[in-house]
């Protein structure tokens, strides 16, 4: 009988690390979000959003003050926009402005929100109109070696000195 006992409190401790393990999995790949905080929600329009994914952080000086909700394209202005879901506790300008930016060289992207000046701040449903879309590594290099090719075909004037 009390074999049975230790056999039963076995197994609540291997399924309740199981279950520990598994939450944490989830946290850290942003796939499961666990906030008792009220949010707000807030809208932005981005020529190109990039690698930008639902739930994605949206931080203002490092600190992570809200998530991405939802992208859509919007066929009237040929646009993104993103729906954010900001916490209540933190409030911004107006004037504020939002960046997509990735963490270290080829890492995740998020959205860095950067205050304005403005005594107003933004409030459910707003719309943040000053953004800045995503750096494509791609047409980053093309431009570069666009940029190397023409200084290759320019005449170099050392060359027609007689």
């Amino acid at each position: 009988m009390q074999r049975s006992k230790n056999d039963v409190w076995v197994g609540l401790f291997v399924l309740i690390g199981a279950v520990a393990i598994l939450f944490l999995a989830l946290q850290s790949a942003n796939l499961l979000s666990l906030s008792f905080q009220k949010n707000y929600s807030l809208n932005a329009k981005f020529d190109n959003v990039g690698g930008l994914k639902p739930k994605a952080a949206v931080r203002s000086a490092g600190v992570v003050v809200g998530r991405v909700e939802n992208i859509v394209f919007d066929d009237k202005s040929f646009q993104a926009r993103v729906t954010l879901a900001m916490e209540s506790r933190y409030s911004f300008p107006k004037d504020s402005s939002l960046k997509i930016l990735t963490s270290g060289l080829l890492g995740e992207q998020y959205l860095g929100i950067e205050p304005g000046a403005e005594e107003k701040t933004l409030v459910e449903g707003d719309t943040i109109t000053s953004t800045q879309s995503a750096m494509v590594l791609e047409s980053l290099i093309s431009q570069f070696l666009y940029s190397k090719a023409a200084e290759g075909n320019s005449p170099d004037d050392s060359k027609t000195k007689k």
